[in-house]
């Protein structure tokens, strides 16, 4: 018999089509779920009978409990290769492999821009304008030439924003916990001596660390009080970086611009979110990643992935 494969959370419905999965075809049957299932009972009905589960980032988490109530289930793969929403140490105890995949920079820092921009030029307000006739130009815009862009964390994301930060004329300076002066002279950025000291300079502050115990709330009530009231927050990492309920205070009652946010704590956003009407957020559905390179990357390797499984020498393993 064929092994069963499920694909989650294939919101655009372009998993099948951005691979060929046909070298798997005689030995493994393959459906999608094209919506999110919350409900913990309702996906194990859905997918009790896999022995394979492709999951896309941390859309659906796979904790313990779960893992423990899919018998079948023998390998998951994952897009990129960090899913904090698996547990990696129940899935050794089950005897699940867990697979992961390569992920590009380049799509989350170019959404970062997208950020940056749409809240400078207030581009969703101007173009709503435009669209259903209402008043020719409501706004200024906030200059980028000449004003400071304040990066915490300086990876291969922050470093590909730090660059384009340059071409537009601003100053550019980051600050993480282990950055060095010599790191940032690479990336032709001045390091911050302490984020407090980034987040008073900065007139955009965009953040590109790594989610951990050591990081959550990262940002929080003090650091947002020490943003200038004329300053823009920007968040492609991950909602965890940043105290929800702060953030929201700190928007409600401007002790900064706005914010653009690509990614929160409950994905889907609920549908009563206050993010999602609040007039100085820009809000996008986690699409950092979200390209069709990156699909193609992401559902190629997956492919690749479950052969090796099935030759018995996986490859990109994770824990």
């Amino acid at each position: 018999m064929k092994l069963r494969c499920a694909v989650l959370d294939d919101f655009q419905g372009v998993a099948l089509a951005s691979a060929d999965w046909g070298p798997l075809a005689d030995r493994v049957d393959v459906r999608v779920l094209r919506e999110h299932v919350t409900d913990r009972d309702a996906l194990v009905a859905e997918v009790e009978d896999c022995e394979i589960l492709v999951v896309m980032r941390e859309r659906t988490p796979l904790d313990a409990g779960l893992l423990h109530r899919l018998p079948r289930l023998r390998l998951v793969v994952t897009s990129g290769m960090r899913n904090a929403s698996i547990d990696l140490a129940a899935a050794t105890a089950l005897g699940i492999t867990v697979c992961g995949t390569a992920s590009a920079s380049e799509p989350p820092a170019e959404l970062t821009w997208a950020l940056i921009l749409g809240l400078a030029r207030h581009v969703p307000a101007e173009a709503g304008a435009v669209r259903e006739g209402g008043p020719w130009q409501s706004t200024v815009g906030a200059d980028l030439s000449g004003r400071t862009l304040g990066l915490v964390g300086l990876g291969k994301i922050g470093g590909r924003v730090a660059r384009v930060g340059l071409a537009f004329g601003m100053d550019v300076v980051a600050w993480s916990p282990n950055l060095t002066d010599e790191r940032a002279a690479e990336h032709g950025v001045a390091r911050a001596a302490d984020k407090r000291e980034l987040l008073e300079r900065a007139d955009f502050v965009s953040l590109h660390m790594v989610l951990s115990e050591r990081t959550r709330n990262l940002v929080g009530e003090p650091e947002l009080r020490a943003m200038r009231p004329s300053a823009y927050l920007v968040n492609t990492s991950r909602a965890g970086l940043v105290d929800g309920p702060a953030l929201l205070r700190a928007l409600r009652e401007d002790w900064i611009a706005g914010a653009g946010l690509d990614v929160f704590a409950t994905e889907p956003l609920p549908a009563d979110d206050p993010l999602r009407t609040l007039p100085n957020v820009l809000a996008l559905p986690h699409l950092g990643y979200v390209t069709r390179a990156n699909y193609g990357r992401y559902f190629g390797q997956a492919v690749e992935d479950i052969e090796a499984f099935l030759a018995g020498a996986p490859v990109r393993t994770l824990g």
